[in-house]
């Protein structure tokens, strides 16, 4: 399976929902909760171009955020990035 990263901050309500819909799915993650590291989170927004968490990845590419996240599942592109 490949692995899928989600960059977080404790007060985000759509990193909360990403975070249950990777759970409900049975799909392991690794959260980066950049809540008090405002330097790592400059960063990340310099390298994707993104002003927003979540920012989730799948093998180091970005597939965007929760709502990026939930279109990818609902039309199965999540699984075939999943190798599913």
């Amino acid at each position: 399976m490949a692995k899928v990263e989600i960059y977080t901050t404790a007060v985000c309500p759509y990193c909360v929902r990403a975070k249950a819909l990777l759970t409900q799915r049975g799909i392991p993650f690794t959260e980066n909760n950049l809540q008090d590291r405002p330097e790592e989170l400059q960063a990340l927004k310099e390298r994707t171009g993104w002003r927003t968490v979540p920012q989730i990845f799948i093998d180091g590419e970005l597939l965007g955020g929760f709502s990026e996240l939930q279109a990818a599942d609902q039309s199965g592109e999540l699984k075939k990035k999943l190798g599913n």
